[in-house]
């Protein structure tokens, strides 16, 4: 780009402090430097917004491919579906033909008794709490207090 080194600068400065003069070169200054940070940051902002554009479309291919991915799969399930059918309906057709009489109670399958548990025992859960009248009585703090609400409490009566 430019290719200031410090010699070009000190020139630089030099010229300003004769054009300008030495009482208003520390006001030019800071304004130059305020509009070069405005125009900077405003190069930032141009740069961040063309990358979210350009993520914004990545996304939205992205959002394309995993939906016709979705569609496949779809597609795939509901021919399973009609395939497992139609063997399901020939079976059952045979099965008739041949005078074998199925019923509801032969072919239901039979899921394993659930395991005993005793209704007192949770682990997780605590059950030795300290009680309410021995935290009373001992002063153990329930709530937060703050600073000048602890002096006020314990400040001596007059």
């Amino acid at each position: 780009m430019l290719d200031l080194g410090i010699s070009k600068l000190a020139l630089i400065g030099a010229v300003a402090l004769i054009v300008i003069g030495p009482e208003k070169l520390p006001r030019v200054a800071r304004t130059v430097g305020t509009l070069l940070g405005k125009a900077q940051r405003y190069v930032a902002d141009v740069k961040a917004e063309v990358n979210r554009a350009m993520d914004l479309d990545e996304l939205k291919k992205m959002k394309e491919t995993v939906e016709e991915a979705s569609r496949e799969v779809e597609r795939g399930i509901h021919a399973a579906k009609t395939d497992f059918e139609s063997d399901m309906k020939a079976a059952a057709a045979q099965l008739e033909g041949t005078g074998v009489a199925t019923t509801d109670a032969d072919s239901a399958w039979n899921a394993p008794p659930p395991e005993y548990r005793r209704p007192d025992k949770n682990w997780r859960l605590k059950r030795g709490a300290t009680p309410q009248w021995y935290k009373v009585r001992h002063g153990v703090r329930r709530q937060v207090q703050s600073g000048a609400a602890r002096v006020a409490r314990y400040r001596p009566k007059r």
